[in-house]
């Protein structure tokens, strides 16, 4: 077996078995973070200006490398009032994923309906405390016959027709995972919204291992979330946000900002055009440029890799795309018919 038979293995391999490793690599993470907030934090679900919205991501990465890594995210939130003379809402969604990566085919999909609690803190601030639960099914599955192994090469050469001694009895499993978590939102100042949240995913951990004799469970994580927009006159504002999480013996942190621009004149007309730039950490630089026209939303990032691998991947990390809706609804328990609101701009 040549060398680069053997490194393209030995990736293979290790992508198969990366479903088993309790790490922080077990769950999707994308540059565009702030706008798939359930993947953050189911209590910030239905944080937004607005009472129905919908998400999709798709991220390519690692192309240059390797075989592609490629994810796929839909997210979906319906946010109503308790009643006519209550301050409290509830928002309904379920996100839902998708990933497919290496030689294998390794793939993952889940579908979690969410659920998340706003209640008001009364007060002359739009102050909310919010508590959200997440959960559903998980379904791994790889493909053996992607793979190719030592037994194979007969006299130096690879035939897919070789006999292998390599058997898998189980190539692909589910199961149930749950999370939840808490958050706060209010403004401040003169227009400021803010929020803070601490989630916790995979709270049963459960067990990820593709062979049941390795009783190989998936660690809790906690997650800290941030966000912050600050007007800085009448058509501009600051937009940051900020995630913490800890997983096992893993810890990264992730957050940046973006300059907010509004080319309309009129408060029923909502066209902004938004740039700035995120860091993730040890992994990459991701600028980023985002179009708000009316209802819909558009935003483009690039990884710049700062990670170990940057030599290989010569700085080129994923490309990422998100398209996503945002409106009202013209109704009488419309968020937009209350003085105060859990949102966030």
């Amino acid at each position: 077996m040549t060398e680069m038979n053997r490194v393209k293995l030995y990736i293979s391999f290790m992508l198969m078995l990366i479903a088993g490793i309790p790490a922080i690599a077990q769950d999707i993470n994308f540059s565009q973070f702030y706008e798939l907030p359930m993947l953050r934090n189911p209590a910030l679900a239905g944080i937004f200006a607005g009472d129905v919205r919908v998400t999709t991501a798709y991220r390519n990465q690692w192309e240059n490398v390797t075989v592609p890594y490629r994810s796929f995210a839909l997210g979906t939130e319906y946010k109503k009032s308790i009643g006519e003379n209550s301050d409290d809402f509830i928002t309904f969604g379920f996100q839902a994923t998708s990933d497919v990566a290496g030689d294998s085919r390794l793939s993952r999909t889940q579908v979690f309906p969410v659920m998340n609690y706003n209640k008001s803190l009364g007060g002359e601030r739009a102050g909310y405390i919010s508590a959200g639960i997440m959960g559903g099914v998980v379904m791994q599955h790889f493909d053996p016959s992607r793979l190719t192994f030592d037994d194979q090469f007969v006299n130096g050469a690879y035939s897919a027709s070789n006999p292998t001694k390599q058997v898998f009895t189980q190539t692909g499993f589910s199961y149930w995972d749950v999370s939840a978590g808490l958050s706060y939102s209010s403004v401040a100042g003169k227009n400021i919204h803010y929020y803070l949240g601490l989630g916790l995913f995979h709270i049963t951990e459960p067990k990820v291992a593709f062979q049941q004799q390795y009783d190989v469970k998936m660690n809790r994580k906690w997650m800290v979330n941030m966000g912050l927009s600050v007007p800085l006159n009448d058509q501009n504002s600051l937009i940051v946000y900020g995630d913490y999480f800890m997983q096992g013996g893993a810890r990264q942190g992730q957050g940046g900002a973006l300059f907010n621009h509004d080319l309309s004149q009129f408060e029923d007309e909502k066209i902004t055009i938004a740039a700035g730039m995120f860091y993730r950490g040890k992994d990459a630089f991701i600028p980023v440029v985002k179009l708000n026209y009316y209802h819909l939303g558009l935003g483009i990032t690039y990884d710049v890799n700062s990670s170990k691998l940057k030599t290989a991947s010569q700085y080129r990390g994923g490309f990422e795309l998100t398209l996503s809706y945002k409106a009202y609804r013209n109704n009488y328990n419309s968020s937009s018919n209350k003085v105060k609101c859990p949102s966030f701009y």
